[in-house]
């Protein structure tokens, strides 16, 4: 299903994930984005990873890395576009979906789909297609959306769901996420989680060595490392494409912003239900 160009996405999140009045949005955004202390990076950064969980959880881990891509902006480039990779919860397709339209709206306002970028990545792969209906009822991508409008306010937005675990999407879809590179500059967020577990400990030991291994850019293991019973990254899909194409564009390491579970946040999570979180980003030195 495509929507037109003057079509409005309405995002269904507000009110439940994040807040749903611009006041509480925005307020939210100051504590979590304005407040960051980040890391200087050295170099544009080109990727980055944002956890998607309710904001009360994890907004203060993902306002780290759109602290992050706010400094990079101002200080290397102004960016085109930010196109957020997410991934479905409940339903799996061969392929990625593409939100197509022309505006998303959000609490916080309005902002522009990149309807010629997403025109640009169809025609590069079939496995790329527009298709709203996965964007219905999915969160993952959606939760990054007011932290890309309050951070890079300026920036088009393209949104895609991965549906499947396979190479050949991956690989297609960063062969045309670097084809975009030669038209305009891009940021690609992968939208993931980290471990989910009743065990803190394991939480946390867990994510320390994923962590590691993107830091590393150990691409591959990352990869054999997860699987549906061990899923290290909640949001695998998205993470590897994103580091493989940061890997295309030259990045030979990632930097990690900032790590917190739910359990230093909510000790009585503990034993219960721990969930990971973890900002990263991947910059090119200049």
């Amino acid at each position: 299903m495509s929507r037109q160009k003057n079509e409005i996405w309405q995002v269904k999140g507000a009110g439940k994930w994040f807040p749903g009045t611009k006041g509480e949005l925005l307020k939210a955004m100051h504590e979590y984005v304005d407040v960051a202390d980040v890391p200087k990076i050295k170099g544009g950064i080109v990727g980055a990873l944002a956890p998607h969980a309710g904001y009360q959880y994890s907004g203060k881990v993902a306002g780290d890395t759109f602290r992050a891509l706010k400094a990079s902006v101002e200080q290397y480039s102004e960016v085109g576009t930010v196109v957020i990779l997410g991934f479905t919860h409940g339903i799996s397709y061969e392929g990625v979906a593409l939100l197509s339209g022309g505006i998303i709206r959000t609490p916080l306002g309005d902002s522009a789909i990149d309807m010629a970028s997403i025109l640009t990545l169809v025609n590069s792969s079939s496995r790329i297609f527009i298709d709203e209906r996965p964007h219905i009822v999915e969160h993952s991508a959606e939760n990054e959306i007011p932290f890309i409008q309050y951070a890079l306010p300026k920036a088009e937005i393209v949104v895609g769901l991965i549906g499947d675990h396979d190479e050949k999407t991956i690989d297609e879809l960063v062969a045309a996420l670097v084809l975009l590179t030669k038209d305009k500059n891009i940021i690609v967020v992968a939208s993931t989680d980290l471990l989910h577990d009743a065990d803190y400990e394991k939480v946390t030991k867990t994510d320390k060595n994923t962590l590691s291994l993107i830091e590393n850019m150990n691409i591959e293991k990352l990869w054999r490392s997860w699987s549906y019973e061990n899923q290290v990254c909640c949001g695998i899909a998205p993470v590897i494409a994103t580091m493989r194409f940061a890997k295309k564009c030259g990045v030979a390491g990632g930097d990690l912003l900032y790590y917190r579970n739910s359990g230093d946040d909510y000790p009585a999570s503990r034993g219960n239900w721990v969930v990971g979180y973890g900002a990263v980003s991947f910059s090119v030195s200049n």
